[in-house]
């Protein structure tokens, strides 16, 4: 009967206890103890019975040993006692409660994902220094980051002897304070009908109280805003508390807002890493039942790429498809119209949709969906991008060039941070879309696939003519860019068209009627068709152009009609090698940028006067070669303050012996060639304090980049002190120079200025004369490269050993080896810190 009472007992326990979160009840524990006891007691009794039987006699009336069989029987008989004890005891009404703590829940994960084990390693040793209370893990969604966070989850149960309680919570997008505090309140052993009844701020007061004596763990999973740890009522994590909160999130600005700068980025897998996870969804059978289907099974794992989510659902299924045919029309399906193919919206795109949703308004919505018009993995320029959006009317022109650049890059950077758009490492001026994040955008862009001809976007998939369509009425936008289209000729009605991408294709010809039924076009870039030589007059019947890209054409001449274009904002006329008139563009007065850089056009008096004709310019890029055009456009400050880009060339010592250069706060790109000045000088400043006065604030504030090239009478280049954000340097071919910044100069203009603090590459090549870049060691907090080639009288570089970004390594090209022998280092320690970056390398031309 006790055997009896004990298996039930137990058996309740093993219900109750299953989920982990109720214990035993103290007085059960010993019971189930002392049963357990007695029953090693009897089993002793048991197995010495035979002997004390064959020590009985005269029918087991007597014995052997009158003694020993006393005490066996004695044993027996208290055992029995006992026994009836505690089987009377044996009766529970309650065998368990509530566990106020459950040290780890151990989570369920996708045992196949791969390469993170790195990242693994990593967010684990970060979260768990000492001096590390928070740790913020963002990337974009279907990356894995939940995959991480259950690692680092299921880690702890190897170590609980650290923390007391380690708490898990999904936040979600729709998550109250309320669903948090519920959800910890469980873990920890609060609640009740009495929680009902509290306002948040009790309830945070209640679990702050019970955190507080505790060391914890928190892991936040998929927050999608800032979760206030105090109205919670969980105490912030520090080093003297030795708590831990982590969490996951898809914004990089939500782990600003949650305290941490310096989050860690959970990226997608390499190309190796993708492999391996396809091939072990897809399987060995599959992949080996043709010997062209590995091959195939790589250009289907290339299009997802890295993202986990993709490639997880799109191995699961491809799992079965066996047979050459089915992968052709896989990836047939994944390149035209993944939205097609098998679990793609409802598995993927509606997950990377939370991203899309969560973005403030639809100012947002629009700029990000307005990416997906170009071709996969495309970069796109960061400022090309915001004229776009200027010109589509997403950002107010009319608030000034300057506030829309900067609310253009917020845009940009917003999205960035919320791992929509991806920001190249090396140069920051493009971010690109990840594929399955274009897929999702154009899913979007046609009403969740509902409208699939509302946005057109075929770009750099090899098209010949411009493709068929049901009805033109509905398209809005159209992108053929990157392809090898040569001829338009159809017209259609094309009422609702706002946006045409034919850049970068073989346009030969655009007939007249293609144009005439587009009343509502506002962006038409035709840029880079470098056999495109004329346009027709009927795109005058444009009459809503707002942006207008001719650049790299071989248009001779522009059409007069386009001068009746009365809203055209931004037209691009740079790198037009056959251009030879733009006489009539004043009547474009609404223009607020014109590209004429780098064109054949020749910009004349007469062209000056049209220029300043133009009252809404902000921005321009031109060439200024001859010097009876440099002068009066110099001297015009209208003008000069439009300047983005500029390239002085040809202009003859005799005609211009000293270019005075006038304070340019737009510059961004400098270029001075094949000129025969003798000097560069700044302009002098008046102010109503003091005239007269040398300018020792920046006159370039804004200019980066710099190139001068086949000048042969310069000495110095004294003048850039007054640009503090170059970043880009590039002298050349000038045997003259013997001073990059000339000492003596350098201080009759101001001795507190120190030149190059954002200098990251610097060339100098073909420089005969040069004697010094500087007089004395740079700081160069931000150089990253040195280029020296035939610099033979360049015998020390202004560097100590505190030179260049702490840390990293400044590398110095050197164009021969003997130069590098003749270096005189400032001392020892600069040698050991540069000598070994120090490499040989030609100019590549």
């Amino acid at each position: 009967m006790l055997k009896a009472r004990q298996y039930d007992v137990i058996r309740r326990l093993e219900t109750e206890e299953f989920t982990g979160r109720q214990q035993r009840l103290s007085q059960v524990q010993v019971w189930l103890t002392s049963v357990l006891i007695i029953q090693n007691q009897f089993n002793d009794l048991l197995r010495s019975n035979e002997v004390e039987l064959q020590r009985l006699c005269l029918c087991g009336f007597c014995s052997k040993d009158l003694k020993l069989s006393y005490r066996y029987g004695k044993r027996v008989i208290m055992m029995l006692k006992e026994v009836e004890s505690l089987s009377s005891q044996g009766f529970f009404d309650v065998v368990s409660e509530a566990t106020p703590f459950a040290d780890v829940d151990e989570i369920p994960f996708q045992p196949t994902i791969v390469g993170q084990e790195i990242m693994l390693e990593k967010a684990w040793n970060r979260l768990m220094e000492d001096g590390s209370g928070i740790l913020g893990l963002y990337g974009m969604g279907g990356v894995g980051k939940t995959t991480l966070l259950t690692k680092i989850n299921n880690k702890f149960s190897k170590i609980d002897d650290r923390f007391d309680v380690v708490i898990w919570v999904v936040v979600s997008r729709s998550s109250t304070v309320r669903k948090i505090q519920r959800d910890i309140a469980e873990k920890v052993g609060l609640g009740g009908m009495e929680w009902s009844e509290k306002n948040d701020n009790q309830i945070a007061v209640d679990i702050h109280n019970v955190l507080r004596r505790r060391k914890f763990v928190l892991l936040l999973d998929d927050i999608w805003e800032k979760v206030n740890l105090k109205a919670v009522g969980v105490p912030y994590p520090s080093k003297d508390n030795g708590c831990k909160v982590a969490f996951t999130t898809r914004s990089r600005d939500v782990c600003g807002r949650m305290g941490v700068d310096d989050p860690m980025e959970v990226s997608c897998l390499q190309p190796e890493e993708s492999w391996d996870l396809f091939q072990m969804k897809v399987g060995k059978n599959t992949l080996g039942s043709h010997p062209d289907i590995p091959g195939l099974a790589r250009k289907v794992a290339r299009k997802c790429r890295g993202l986990p989510l993709a490639l997880n659902v799109i191995g699961e299924a491809m799992a079965c498809k066996r047979t050459v045919h089915e992968w052709c029309h896989a990836i047939d399906v994944l390149t035209s119209s993944a939205i097609d193919f098998s679990g793609m919206e409802d598995e993927i795109l509606h997950v990377l949709k939370y991203s899309y949703d969560n973005l403030n308004g639809e100012l947002m919505k629009s700029c990000f969906l307005y990416c997906s018009l170009f071709p996969e993995d495309y970069l796109i320029d960061k400022e090309g991008l915001v004229d776009y959006w200027i010109s589509e009317g997403f950002i107010n022109e009319k608030e000034g060039r300057e506030r829309n650049i900067n609310q253009g890059y917020e845009i940009i950077g917003t999205l960035v941070r919320a791992c929509l758009l991806l920001e190249e490492e090396r140069n920051k001026s493009n971010v690109k879309m990840h594929d399955v994040v274009r897929e999702m955008a154009l899913w979007i862009s046609s009403d969740l696939g509902k409208q699939k001809e509302k946005c057109i976007v075929r770009a750099g998939v090899g098209l010949r003519e411009v493709p068929k369509v049901k009805d033109w009425n509905t398209v809005r936008k159209i992108s053929l860019m990157n392809n090898e289209i040569e001829e338009i000729f159809d017209s259609h009605e094309c009422a609702a068209l706002t946006t045409l991408f034919l850049q970068k294709n073989d346009v030969v010809k655009i007939s007249a009627e293609f144009f005439r039924c587009m009343p509502h076009l506002v962006v038409l870039d035709l840029s880079e068709n470098q056999s495109l030589n004329e346009l027709p007059e009927e795109i005058s019947e444009l009459a809503s152009l707002r942006y207008f890209n001719l650049s790299y054409t071989c248009i001779h001449q522009l059409p007069v009609g386009l001068w009746t274009l009365k809203k055209l904002i931004h037209l691009n006329l740079e790198h037009m090698s056959s251009l030879g008139s733009i006489l009539g563009i004043s009547n474009l007065w609404n223009l607020r940028t014109l590209g004429l850089r780098d064109s054949r056009l020749l910009l004349d008096m007469s062209l000056v006067k049209e220029l300043q004709l133009l009252e809404h310019l902000e921005v321009i890029t031109l060439d200024i070669s001859s010097s009876l055009v440099a002068e009066p456009l110099l001297c015009s400050q209208r003008l000069v303050e439009c300047i983005k880009e500029v390239d002085f060339k040809y202009l003859k010592e005799e005609s211009v012996r000293v270019l005075t250069l006038p304070t340019m706060g737009n510059l961004r790109k400098l270029g001075i060639k094949r000129c025969g000045m003798r000097e560069i000088k700044i302009e002098r400043t008046t102010s109503s304090s003091s005239r007269n006065k040398s300018p020792t604030t920046p006159c370039f504030s804004n200019l980066s980049r710099v190139f001068i090239a086949k000048c042969h009478g310069l000495k110095d280049l004294t003048w850039l002190l007054f640009a503090p954000n170059l970043t880009f340097l590039e002298v050349g071919f000038s045997k003259e120079v013997e001073d990059i910044i000339s000492e003596e100069k350098a201080e009759e203009h101001s001795a507190t200025i120190v030149p190059f603090r954002k200098l990251e590459t610097l060339h100098l090549f073909e420089l005969r004369g040069l004697k010094r870049i500087y007089a004395k060691a740079l700081h160069f907090p931000c150089l990253k490269v040195i280029h020296v080639e035939k610099c033979e009288k360049l015998r020390k570089l202004p560097l100590d050993s505190k030179s260049g970004i702490a840390g990293e390594e400044l590398v110095i090209y050197y164009g021969e080896r003997e130069w590098i022998e003749r270096v005189e280092w400032e001392d020892q320690a600069t040698q050991l810190r540069f000598l070994p970056s120090s490499r040989w390398r030609w100019r590549e031309t």
